[in-house]
């Protein structure tokens, strides 16, 4: 039996079910426990014609212009568990096993089409096309994780949202379907989910699953069932109902309180595994106003704060949540990879180690500290409802420090 894939959980949910016209986006990203995740932004950009991009393992064309995006990414590799970009696009990554092994040839990871969706598709269907097709060209493979002892390697499934719908995204190899989502509350995790809904699939999908033996042409086709590992197919979402009672009122907090769930299970905290880091987007249908994305960069959400930052030009960059760069010395750029791990630890992830072991070992102070950090995350929320709110025009000066500053405070409180 193949090695289970990390129990990531990504949530999205669209009006009547969340608040005042707002798409509400949510990923905890649960990989192995010592794994250190940053949080990077990278301006729009035009490039010459010809010019490569170096992804995680292989180089692949570039396009003539990639828009902004805010990566929240294991700090080892090129791509991201979760991200968006400047016109509000979010996308989610999740590991999946599927009945056909996953490549351990080098190729693109899912985690690199997540970023390179954010920064080539304006629209959710627009980065899921850019996907699709790179899929198409390079395949998708190599090990899932800084590990130079063994190749873990998996098939992806994504969530891509935008403030109009959400597409659910599951492949096997090059193989893939597509559900189309615009109402209510959908959760994805580490295993198939799509069913017999399919609203966009690879051409050859059906004809290569019939010539596989796995499916005869007779009975309805349903994806989940078609490529999952026997019995492997059951319901997931223990976060959808906790979102689901909130009856339409799912909102940043709502998203958040399901993310830092532990006895649901959506928030990870196992032997092997811990959720190293959490993103909330949230959405506005109507495009005058700004989205408002939230990370934690650092592990575990229930001993995190979640830090707004809102996509403006010149946004200041914030080097305090990006971990120490190696450049062509990176372990994971030699061949062969992953012979040493060098210490990734960022500021951030640095001061939030010590608080956790505050928490741990005094829990008085523990406690009053994460009321105190608690309190700075509620200024945020609020400080962000009411830019969603207001009717006059958000002034980029006010937001180009945002995120900078609240990590700044956050480091302040910890010191």
């Amino acid at each position: 039996r193949m090695a289970a894939a990390p129990p990531s959980y990504c949530f999205v949910a669209f009006p009547p079910c969340s608040k005042d016209g707002l798409v509400v986006f949510g990923k905890n990203s649960a990989r192995p426990r010592d794994e250190v995740q940053e949080v990077v932004y990278f301006a729009a950009a035009a490039h010459d014609p010809g010019s490569k991009v170096e992804c995680t393992y292989i180089e692949i064309e570039q396009v003539p212009k990639t828009h902004a995006v805010v990566l929240s990414r294991p700090s080892w590799l090129w791509g991201a568990e979760m991200g968006a970009n400047e016109h509000g696009v979010c996308v989610a990554n999740e590991a999946v096993v599927t009945r056909e092994p996953a490549s351990e040839s080098e190729a693109l990871l899912g985690m690199d089409l997540v970023r390179l969706g954010l920064e080539r598709g304006a629209t959710a269907k627009e980065a899921l096309d850019v996907i699709v097709a790179l899929l198409e060209e390079h395949g998708q493979g190599g090990n899932y994780y800084e590990d130079g002892s063994s190749c873990h390697t998996f098939q992806s499934a994504f969530l891509i949202v935008d403030r109009n719908e959400a597409w659910i995204l599951e492949t096997s190899g090059k193989y893939w379907a597509a559900e189309k989502i615009t109402e209510g509350v959908k959760c994805i995790c580490n295993q198939l989910s799509l069913t017999t809904k399919i609203d966009a699939e690879h051409p050859e999908l059906r004809n290569y699953v019939r010539s596989q033996g796995w499916w005869n042409g007779d009975s309805d086709f349903n994806f989940s069932e078609v490529f999952s590992l026997a019995d492997d197919h059951l319901a997931c979402c223990s976060g959808r109902e906790s979102l689901e009672k909130q009856g339409g009122d799912v909102s940043a907090q709502a998203m958040i309180d399901v993310l830092r769930d532990k006895d649901s299970g959506v928030c990870v905290d196992s032997e092997s595994f811990l959720t190293t880091a959490s993103i909330v987007s949230v959405l506005p249908q109507d495009p005058s106003f700004p989205c408002v994305h939230y990370f934690t960069g650092t592990p575990d959400p229930s001993r995190s704060i979640f830090k707004p930052f809102i996509f403006v030009d010149d946004v200041k960059l914030v080097p305090k949540v990006q971990s120490p760069s190696f450049g062509n010395d990176d372990p994971a750029k030699k061949i062969p990879r992953f012979q040493e791990k060098p210490d990734r630890r960022h500021e951030l992830y640095k001061a939030h180690e010590w608080a956790r072991s505050l928490l741990e070992n005094d829990q008085d102070k523990g406690q009053k500290l994460m009321r105190i950090m608690l309190d700075l995350e509620k200024q945020g929320l609020e400080a962000m409802e009411d830019i969603l709110t207001r009717t006059e025009v958000l002034v980029p000066a006010e937001v180009v420090d945002l995120f900078y500053d609240c990590v700044d405070t956050e480091l302040k409180f910890f010191k």
